[in-house]
């Protein structure tokens, strides 16, 4: 299962955004770095936004939240589509939520005990953090562990449960601490989100998006298909998410057309299409204001552009760079929207940027030819990575910020670069500039295998408040023994996770010869 899904971009390229003034980097505030470690295990991840995570993987308050790996082993029933072996489920180890805050490392524990995985996804202003968690019993339809959506608060992991299945999964959460994901039923459905787009079972039930409020887990309902799945809820308790539009499967694709949705109290609209089937890799994201954007096919379902919607619609098209693809990845409360694009050619690709009605080439670093975009605040701050060549092959990446035009290679920028960690993708950005994303320890030259997860805190005035870098560089550890509290309240009555957007991908791709799904794009 790939971390990146490759999305072959185009654009027409702005000169000036190549190249980062050297000067400019000298000036930039600086950060100090903390190596935020693992378990035992080799690696650490902060989930990239959003189908593995929501898009608050640091609060406010730079309390952060992700996965790292133990030293225990994993079995062949642990589910490393969903939640065990590392940001990319290649490692034969238990990875565990961690919280990081305040220079504490925190393993958030998980259902049923140490031997089972679990992820954080998402947190909010108050610390309440939404994730998922094996639950230690067996999945009868796939043979593997069943997977429950889970929220820490004060230290006590409290399961969700499901809407009468086996699987359930939490992406995100508001301020509210309401959560949103997807959850199994028990009603049969061969072309379950869940358990066909994902691990190929025609033998699985109904994925359904879900909101949890105050210990009741509601099902949003769908489009008029049997399957829904939320991606994103944001503080005024709108879900967005993509659902089926019918039960009959296309005959290019084998499965039913699948179109974006927003739901708000009790209504589920469909955002429409750009003359496709399906989405494009990049499904989007949420804004305050109920914006969404994300990728959707055209036609023939063989292209994909970026769609923004604003109430009442209809969705526009965003363009590409001038390639054949593009795809939106995040939006601001402000409407700024980023993503990634092929250039002409196809050959190369880079991150936009799409504000006023402009799509801009955000560039790369001096010499690469594809650049990527994770998140945006709301200072107009975009983090990401820069590549020499496809961001897939994990190899010479480097975190970077853009800001008021120009590019910075976030390593450059480290005051207590002495830790030796090489950074390589920057995943989140809070509104105070508070970074996190992954880098590479000394030694490690595949990030997916061996990298750890990172904070970057700015500094006062370019260096004012890093003077105490030096000790600070690591985390503290701390185990927590996870209280496990039961959801009583729970409702009878993709895609999915990051990970599992991938491997759908690649299944429809491989099954159908979907090139829009099935080729490499940049991490995501």
């Amino acid at each position: 299962m790939k971390f990146r899904t490759l999305i072959l971009i185009s654009a027409i390229s702005l000169l000036t955004a190549l190249a980062l003034p050297l000067q400019l980097a000298a000036q930039h505030t600086r950060y100090k770095l903390i190596d935020i470690g693992t378990f035992g295990g080799p690696a650490s991840y902060v989930n990239p936004a959003p189908a593995m995570g929501g898009p608050d993987q640091v609060n406010s308050s730079g309390t952060t939240v992700g996965g790292a790996l133990t030293s225990i082993s994993t079995t062949s029933a642990s589910n490393n589509a969903i939640v065990c072996g590392g940001i990319e489920g290649i490692l034969p180890l238990v990875n565990h939520a961690f919280q990081w805050q305040n220079g504490v490392l925190t393993d958030l524990g998980s259902l049923a005990g140490p031997d089972n995985c679990s992820v954080a996804t998402s947190i909010n202003a108050s610390g309440e953090i939404s994730g998922r968690s094996e639950n230690g019993v067996i999945d009868s339809v796939l043979g593997l562990n069943e997977v429950h959506a889970v929220r820490w608060k004060n230290g006590v992991i409290l399961d969700l449960g499901t809407l009468g299945g086996s699987v359930s999964s939490a992406v995100g959460i508001n301020e509210h601490g309401q959560v949103a994901g997807f959850a199994l039923n028990a009603i049969p459905d061969p072309v379950s989100i869940y358990d066909f787009l994902i691990f190929g079972s025609a033998n699985g039930t109904q994925t359904r998006a879900f909101l949890w409020t105050d210990g009741v887990m509601q099902d949003l309902g769908t489009l008029g298909g049997p399957d829904a799945q939320s991606n994103f809820v944001n503080d005024q308790g709108q879900v967005a998410g993509f659902s089926y539009t019918d039960s009959t499967p296309n005959p290019s694709t084998g499965i039913p057309t699948l179109h974006p949705f927003l739901w708000q109290n009790g209504t589920m609209t469909d955002l429409g299409s750009l003359g496709g089937t399906l989405p494009g890799p990049e499904p989007g994201a949420l804004n305050n204001f109920g914006q969404v954007v994300g990728s959707l096919t055209l036609a023939g379902d063989q292209v994909f552009h970026p769609f923004l919607w604003t109430s009442p619609g209809p969705m526009q098209d965003l363009g590409t760079l001038g390639g054949d693809n593009a795809g939106a990845r995040a939006i601001n409360d402000a409407g700024e929207v980023v993503g990634v694009s092929d250039l002409p050619g196809n050959h190369a690709s880079h991150a936009f940027l799409w504000k006023n009605g402009v799509l801009a080439d955000l560039g790369t670093l001096p010499g690469d030819r594809f650049s990527v975009p994770f998140a945006i605040n709301s200072r107009n701050q975009v983090v990401g990575e820069s590549c020499p060549q496809s961001c897939e092959n994990h190899l010479k990446n480097h975190a970077v910020l853009w800001e008021n035009g120009s590019i910075f290679d976030l390593n450059s920028l480290i005051v207590n670069g002495h830790s030796g960690l090489r950074l390589t993708i920057a995943i989140a950005i809070n509104d105070n500039g508070v970074i996190a994303g992954v880098g590479d320890p000394p030694g490690c030259f595949f990030d997916t295998v061996c990298s750890h997860a990172f904070v970057l805190i700015p500094c006062g005035k370019i260096t004012q408040g890093c003077e105490d870098n030096a000790q600070e560089a690591t985390a503290t550890t701390q185990n927590n023994s996870a209280p496990v509290a039961n959801n009583s309240a729970t409702s009878t009555s993709p895609i999915p996770t990051l990970r599992g957007m991938a491997g759908w991908r690649a299944r429809l791709a491989q099954r159908y010869h979907i090139p829009a799904l099935g080729g490499a794009s940049p991490r995501d």
